[in-house]
């Protein structure tokens, strides 16, 4: 069981799409889509976020059940996701629905789904034309993997930041008088200076920074230098000039390191950061004490959640784009991309392909999608004499607790689900945080605050506006195909990268300089040009492939 995080669909069609749901067939098994003898339709899925599951009489999946005859069974990650594929993989037994990873098409496990979509899945089709062709396996012109984030209808409205930054905490913003720092020197002053008038923060010593490099999410570690060197998340290589190159063991990263190894002589530096796993990472973030760390906002948005339920905003954070020296033009905002490899997938032992893909097609429509990101009208939400939703102090208090989330939303399996994004056919977002008005009046008084003093509204404002995306864009996206030469060698710089660069930040004062030599020797033995090559053959693939995609 686990996981919450669905759409909203709500309309006349619900009762008919529940009889044609019902009516359309019955699985079998005890983990696959079955029919429990009352026409409800059970659906399994393994969701590879590590959720809480949501509470038994959860509101939303219940409403669900109710209207479209389907129970979802869910599953959610705990422990390594690699192990936990591995291990579905050599048993060869899979849930009905389950979250992208290439590894899994290799071994056979999901099913192509262009055929089913074009059958019995009209709003599919419509969401995700567009980006139909990026959505092609490069390898064989199926499509696996129903995209979660990036296909956008209507206006795109960017208030909330989720993606790459230096994150510092409010509170440092403030006793500084709201400065705004531009490179890692002035970054690092204000953390230094912060840390030098507060050793400790409620009661526990006080940690500079910090960093991850646990399981999957080791862009914590590994992708600050391409940002600090003005360029975009292309994940292990920078492009330039439509040439991707990698950069992890150039200059352009032993700046970065050799900055923390400064921090962490000074003893600013997190001592557990290179052993912790991604839940001691979260509670160490939640407890308030950290002052800054670099990372995606969505990866860490659970322990914010938490320092907000304790009414600590000012230990929230605020992301900055920082370069290595001013004449360097930031590049950390980008324009939306489609989430390729990433969303659902059919696994080959769902015993009916066809209602599962009339069920997801259903939760597209807009009563169900508004039902998933906004909630109830009139519970969770209000609509004013002009048609626009917002919601009351009361409602926008519930949605801070994650024990009312866990009864009242459906937020695991909405992440991994398709979803409309943008703004619905009467104009509203498709969510609250993307509402201007919601989000500017959800904000807390300290938020305000902080945004009035640099003459923002909206956490977006602290980055340079985004350029057009180049059409390959990003290079992270492209299927390194399992077991090539490719991956191999990305699976090679990835162990030499955690295996020396912890070496490097922790040297003794004298020492890094040798230590980072042997990491750049330790990759001289990896074929990092047959990775390379295969980023460069398919940025080409796509610029020739893509280019006409409206």
């Amino acid at each position: 069981m686990g996981g919450y995080r669905m759409k909203k669909l709500w309309g006349g069609t619900s009762l008919a799409l529940a009889a044609a749901l019902t009516l359309s067939g019955c699985g079998g098994g005890d983990s696959n889509a079955a029919d429990d003898g009352s026409g409800t339709l059970t659906i399994s899925a393994f969701i590879s976020t590590p959720n809480q599951a949501p509470a038994e009489n959860n509101r939303i999946y219940q409403k669900i059940q109710d209207e479209l005859g389907v129970k979802l069974n869910m599953e959610f990650l705990v422990g390594d996701l690699q192990q936990k594929l591995g291990v579905m993989i050599a048993g060869g037994d899979y849930p009905d629905l389950i979250t992208a990873d290439t590894k899994l098409v290799a071994a056979g496990a999901v099913i192509p789904l262009e055929d089913l979509i074009e059958k019995y899945g009209p709003n599919l089709k419509k969401h995700y034309e567009k980006d139909w062709n990026r959505m092609k396996d490069s390898s064989d012109g199926h499509i696996y993997w129903l995209p979660n984030y990036g296909a956008y209808t209507g206006e795109f409205q960017s208030n909330y930041y989720s993606g790459p930054a230096f994150w510092i905490q409010k509170s440092i913003l403030k006793d500084a008088g709201y400065p705004t720092p531009k490179t890692m020197d002035d970054y690092l002053k204000l953390i230094r200076d912060y840390a030098a008038k507060n050793p400790a923060i409620d009661g526990q010593p006080t940690i500079g920074f910090t960093t991850l490099a646990s399981d999957w999410r080791t862009f914590p570690l590994l992708n600050p230098p391409e940002h600090l060197t003005g360029h975009p998340n292309d994940g292990g290589v920078v492009v330039d000039n439509g040439v991707a190159s990698v950069f992890a063991d150039k200059d352009i990263s032993k700046q970065y390191y050799k900055e923390l190894n400064g921090l962490y002589n000074e003893g600013l530096l997190d001592k557990e950061a290179f052993v912790q796993n991604y839940d001691q990472y979260l509670a160490k973030l939640s407890s308030g004490r950290v002052l800054g760390m670099f990372d995606q906002h969505w990866n860490f948005q659970a322990a914010e959640d938490t320092l907000i339920s304790q009414d600590k905003v000012g230990q929230t954070y605020v992301g900055f784009p920082l370069v290595y020296d001013s004449s360097i033009q930031d590049h950390y905002l980008d324009r939306p991309v489609i989430n390729l490899n990433n969303g659902f997938g059919i696994s080959k032992d769902a015993e009916d392909p066809e209602r599962i893909i009339k069920f997801l097609d259903s939760l597209m429509d807009e009563k169900y999608q508004k039902l998933l990101s906004w909630g109830e009208e009139g519970v969770d939400y209000q609509v004013d004499d002009k048609g626009r939703f917002y919601r009351t102090p009361e409602q926008r208090k519930q949605q801070e607790d994650p024990a009312w989330k866990l009864a009242n939303r459906a937020d695991g399996f909405y992440a991994a689900a398709p979803k409309l994004e943008g703004t619905f056919d009467d104009g509203n977002a498709s969510g609250p945080g993307n509402q201007p008005e919601e989000f500017y009046a959800g904000l807390r008084s300290e938020d305000k605050e902080l945004l009035d003093a640099y003459g923002f509204k909206t956490w977006s404002d602290f980055f340079s506006p985004a350029p057009e995306n180049p059409v390959y864009y990003p290079a992270w996206q492209i299927d390194l195909i399992e077991g090539s030469d490719a991956s191999v060698a990305n699976k090679q710089m990835t162990d030499a990268s955690l295996k020396y660069l912890p070496q490097a930040v922790m040297a003794a004062g004298g020492k890094f300089d040798s230590v980072w030599e042997q990491y750049v020797k330790e990759f001289g033995k990896i074929n990092v040009k047959a990775y390379e090559d295969r980023i460069n053959e398919q940025i080409q693939w796509r610029i020739e492939n893509w280019s006409t995609d409206k």
